[in-house]
């Protein structure tokens, strides 16, 4: 079965001038399959200096990174991979808890002969980055992490019982039959319900990710992606007998997660920065790009 569903998306790769970036990486950025323990990744590079490692989430993949890629590139080498089963990269059985996916990131980085970076992460990706931190907190000179929770780390019981957040147990045969031929209605859910403003997440943009993630397996990865929480939560809370010592930058958007990010992030690490994105919602990097890019570069720069 998953032969036969990497045999399709690999097809579907061949076939990727209808799948251009909607923002496109600059020209110089490479396009690398890197196979690390269990799962093929798909990997942009480019730019020269200290490494800056950029982690997408659900509803996006790596391409959301093009205007910061393009920015940080001028004096930083970015490392931007689709998370496992995502985007352009290999959809394995299993390994979705986000401590086995920052082992994926530590083999890209060694693969591409990286030891130390910047790590940044946004929406399950904020997830990755935090499980990378701590996994690997002396190869981790500073963390963002962007507008999501971090499963077990306080108040994650509360935040947890919100009714937005019932796609975290949402999954299964049954669950992707429904949403089988739907991906879009489903992904409009999301660019909709937890923006700011919706139409900062344009047309052209929800047409490239829905293809995305139609590809055969996608959906299923997806839905794996958060039916692993609990687990990260376990694995989260074990961490936390050592608290993240590298400076974090805990960006929320106004309209969504708020200081928030900020609140949850004090109680795992000693050195918080907080900003907060005004007028915006949860898509950070559609909705307000300049002033995103500018809190992060500012950070990295400190």
């Amino acid at each position: 079965m998953i032969r036969a569903l990497l045999t399709a998306s690999l097809l579907l790769a061949l076939s990727l001038p209808a799948l251009a970036d909607v923002t496109p990486f600059p020209a110089a950025f490479l396009t690398k399959d890197i196979p690390v323990e269990g799962v093929t990744m798909h990997v942009r590079v480019g730019g020269k200096g200290p490494a800056v490692v950029l982690l997408h989430g659900f509803g996006d993949t790596g391409d959301m990174w093009a205007p910061l890629a393009a920015d940080l590139a001028k004096d930083h080498t970015l490392v931007v991979p689709d998370l496992r089963g995502m985007g352009l990269s290999s959809i394995p059985d299993s390994g979705f808890d986000k401590k086995t996916q920052a082992g994926d990131i530590r083999g890209v980085l060694a693969a591409l002969g990286i030891e130390h970076s910047v790590v940044i992460g946004h929406d399950i990706g904020t997830m990755v980055a935090f499980a990378y931190a701590a996994r690997y907190p002396q190869l981790t000179d500073r963390l963002v992490v962007m507008d999501a929770p971090v499963p077990g780390i306080t108040p994650w019981n509360e935040i947890v019982r919100s009714p937005m957040l019932w796609h975290f147990d949402f999954g299964g045969p049954d669950a992707e039959r429904l949403v089988a031929g739907r991906e879009r209605i489903y992904l409009d859910r999301f660019w909709n319900e937890f923006a700011g403003d919706p139409s900062k997440v344009d047309e052209a943009t929800r047409q490239h990710y829905a293809k995305l993630y139609a590809r055969p397996g996608a959906m299923h990865a997806a839905f794996a992606q958060f039916r692993s929480i609990r687990q990260d939560a376990v694995d989260n809370e074990a961490t936390m007998k050592n608290r993240l010592k590298m400076p974090v930058l805990a960006i929320g958007g106004e309209k969504s997660f708020g200081n928030n990010e900020a609140i949850v992030m004090r109680n795992a690490a000693d050195k918080v920065t907080e900003v907060v994105i005004p007028g915006a919602g949860h898509w950070l990097m559609e909705e307000a790009p300049t002033a995103t890019i500018r809190a992060i570069r500012d950070f990295i720069a400190q």
